[in-house]
């Protein structure tokens, strides 16, 4: 089996199998970069279900510069389920580079986001990225990680970054066609996944038109999630049409809409209430989610329907 085969595999997984009788609701992508106060590159150096991670900060890249060993033993954003009743445990794997999201509580205490998010591990020279949220990881290659992660850091914490080098890389990985995940294929699907999802948390000033073909392409559910959330930096009648064709077809996927739902959310288009409220009368009412395995810890992590979309963005309208 060829490499990146394997690797696509390895992240589709993404988790352990064990049983969990301690569930959560895992933050999106963008709440744990929000709420951390340090972005670093790390050696782990062990690892405890219990007591915690110890690593050592090989450097700060955004936020609090820290420094030396540290001790990571409590969450910041864990919002539980279910509960075995002896509390989550941590899960890390010992590796010498990890990328940690960091937030230090009233306790003085060291946390990540949850058990299985506020971290990026490295190997072979790749970053299994999440840009997006842990269930939805990409293989990206470290440099470019750095940059395209620094940058989204930095501009929900009101610091500047690289606007030149970012650009750039949008434009240039944007300008290609829609890609897959066929063997020759996958590398640049992670680069377009990047990019649109760097469009989305930097609300950068793109055409619209580069990013209808990804969220038309009718092959590629994650580039349609990805370009539905990007899309909210283009405030056009065009984006408004698009969105309201795809809210409205049966055949489009639930997880689809509710983005565009809340894409279109953002632009508060009191001229859109009658239309979204006619398709609201036929919007199913199923729930659809992340998917994943029914023993995987994060299983209650969800979304609402889209009839539930809708109504919330109707009412404030």
């Amino acid at each position: 089996m060829k490499r990146s085969v394997k690797l696509l595999i390895a992240l589709i997984l993404l988790i352990s199998t064990n049983s969990y009788a301690t569930t959560w609701d895992e933050p999106w992508a963008e709440k744990v970069i929000q709420e951390s106060t340090s972005f670093v590159l790390a050696k782990i150096v062990s690892s405890n279900p219990e007591k915690g991670i110890k690593i050592f900060v090989l450097k700060t890249l955004g936020g609090k510069q820290l420094t030396d060993t540290i001790l990571i033993n409590n969450f910041y954003l864990l919002s539980l389920c279910s509960s075995s009743g002896e509390g989550p445990e941590f899960e890390t794997q010992v590796v010498d580079s990890c990328y940690f999201f960091l937030r230090q509580n009233e306790k003085k205490q060291f946390c990540i986001a949850t058990p299985t998010s506020g971290f990026d591990y490295v190997t072979d020279g790749q970053v299994v990225a999440t840009f997006r949220h842990s269930y939805h990881q990409a293989s990206v290659p470290v440099a470019i990680y750095e940059k395209t992660m620094t940058a989204v850091f930095n501009n929900y914490h009101n610091l500047p970054y690289d606007t030149a080098y970012i650009e750039k890389f949008v434009s240039e990985n944007l300008s290609k066609s829609p890609a897959g995940f066929s063997e020759n294929e996958v590398s640049a699907f992670f680069l377009q996944h990047v990019a649109l999802e760097c469009v989305y948390h930097l609300k950068l000033p793109v055409k619209e038109t580069i990013l209808f073909p990804f969220l038309n392409d009718k092959k590629n559910f994650h580039n349609q999630v990805s370009a539905a959330r990007a899309l909210r930096a283009c405030n056009t009648e065009a984006t408004k049409q698009e969105f309201l064709k795809i809210i409205s077809d049966t055949t489009k996927r639930g997880f689809v809409q509710v983005m565009c739902v809340w894409s279109l959310a953002e632009f508060k288009p009191t001229e859109l209430k009658e239309p979204l409220q006619k398709i609201m009368a036929y919007a199913s009412d199923e729930a659809d989610g992340f998917g994943g395995n029914i023993m995987d810890p994060r299983v209650c992590t969800g979304l609402p329907s889209l009839k539930n979309a809708l109504k919330e963005l109707v009412d404030k309208l």
